[in-house]
């Protein structure tokens, strides 16, 4: 039966190391962004407790059962299969104190394939690099979850609740938190079906329906607001747009300030969409707003955020570039046609494209939310913006895929209207100023390690 072995060193204690893994979350945020598993029933750490899972692998799907023994505080458990793809599955996950106050995260699986000899022939090769690629995700990810938290374990934990928890930054940024200590309360959109009557609602056009049940939060994290990605824009498309967004953001305010105490903090979306297209023009948080919809829309949801500084809270306006993750949104739209070889330059390929990773996006939030010496405009953007073709070029690379194919401007607009304007062939070089002063560490800085490790292209060191 092989046995695999991987190992990283953590700068935090094994007591630290264990308190992460053992909370609501981890699982989520170990899970690679390329890989399609769903936790069907959730299950704390400990003996006895089972986990069930659904994977899909190409034309596959597996439902994958393991139950949690030999748990030793601070120092490690296991994972054995019940049921699943594997004919035996076993992964300890083992915590060890070095000599500087630092840890040895270990994880030893032991594994046999169906079919025996002729599973191993097969497929061993596969499943091996899976799992590199797999642990040298999560062994980045931990460390840098824990610095993060760390660089504010002086702070208390704070109470958030969260708009647009469903979505592409919300589901992420929910077990962020808690891994972190946190306590992140989803509030649940009015209609949507919520099973817990107890959770807190809200609507875009009445706000929350009982704005008592945020009394006790520290803050709010508003990402909720309709997508803006699916489909030409009629009129009636950016009418929704505007108004999710818009009169979403005020009415949330608006009942916020029925609030005995209302909370100290709201960090609210928005976008660089705000700059408009501005060519090469460097982009910092001063520079005057743009022209066109896209604009116009962030100018007015940044200005109902802001009524709330009237409460005495504290706001802080995100001003996300493209956030990348193959879990979702633009990246996750680009590689089926790039891995088909259908990649190319879009437009020009000259215009500038202001990025950062889905994690560096949860990191931004978190430094929000902890850091007070924030508030108003902060870009939420790489230092390092891209041209489109710099991108494209970039992604083929790390898919190992040609990029030959362009989509003319004038096709782009053919098939989508304004939006090809405003979202493919528009230039935006934001630069994060705000987050820099604060000191921000940026984990994914440049493109091309940001890509590989997203999409499984990285190894372990």
């Amino acid at each position: 039966m092989p046995t695999r072995i991987f190992e990283s060193t953590i700068p935090t204690s094994p007591a630290q190391l264990f308190a992460w893994h053992a909370r609501a979350g981890a699982f989520e945020r170990l899970r690679p962004p390329w890989q399609r598993i769903e936790i069907e029933q959730p299950a704390p750490v400990e003996d006895g407790s089972r986990v069930r899972l659904r994977l899909k692998k190409g034309p596959f799907r597996f439902s994958w059962l393991a139950e949690h023994r030999d748990v030793v505080a601070d120092r490690g458990f296991t994972d054995e299969q019940v049921s699943g793809p594997f004919a035996r599955w076993v992964h300890r996950h083992e915590f060890e104190a070095t000599a500087t106050g630092g840890s040895i995260l270990r994880d030893r699986i032991d594994y046999a394939l169906p079919g025996g000899a002729l599973g191993r022939l097969v497929a061993g090769r596969s499943v091996d690099r899976d799992l590199e690629s797999t642990f040298a995700y999560r062994h980045a990810t931990t460390a840098r979850d824990l610095a993060r938290h760390g660089r504010f374990g002086e702070r208390r934990p704070l109470r958030v609740a969260v708009t647009g928890a469903s979505g592409l930054v919300g589901s992420s940024l929910l077990p962020f938190l808690t891994t972190g200590g946190h306590t992140a309360v989803p509030l649940a959109r009015e209609g949507s079906g919520a099973a817990d009557p107890r959770q807190p609602r809200w609507s875009p056009e009445a706000g929350l329906r009982e704005p008592e049940t945020l009394e006790p939060f520290d803050a709010v994290v508003h990402l909720a607001g309709e997508g803006i990605a699916s489909g030409r824009w009629s009129p009636e498309r950016k009418a929704g747009i505007r108004d999710s967004r818009v009169r979403g953001t005020r009415n949330l305010v608006h009942t916020l300030g029925r609030l005995r105490r209302p909370p100290r903090t709201l960090v609210c979306a928005s976008a660089v969409g705000f700059y408009g297209s501005r060519g090469d023009q460097v982009l910092a948080e001063t520079s005057a707003a743009g022209e066109g919809f896209l604009a116009a829309t962030c100018q007015d949801w940044e200005a109902a955020a802001l009524e709330a500084q009237g409460l005495g809270i504290r706001v802080v306006l995100l001003r996300f570039g493209v956030i990348l993750t193959p879990a979702g949104g633009a990246l996750a739209k680009m590689l089926l046609p790039f891995r088909l070889g259908g990649g190319g330059v879009l437009g020009s390929g000259r215009q500038y494209m202001s990025w950062i990773t889905i994690d560096d996006a949860l990191g931004a939030v978190h430094q929000a939310l902890m850091d007070e010496r924030l508030a108003g405009a902060v870009n939420a953007t790489t230092p390092e913006p891209v041209t489109n073709r710099d991108f494209t070029k970039t992604l083929g690379r790390v898919l190992g895929r040609p990029t030959v194919l362009p989509l003319p401007a004038p096709a782009a607009r053919l098939l989508l209207g304004e939006m090809a304007d405003e979202m493919l062939l528009a230039s935006c070089r934001a630069a994060p100023a705000e987050l820099t002063k604060a000191g921000f560490v940026f984990d994914d800085p440049t493109l091309e390690p940001a890509l590989a490790r997203l999409l499984g292209k990285a190894r372990p060191s």
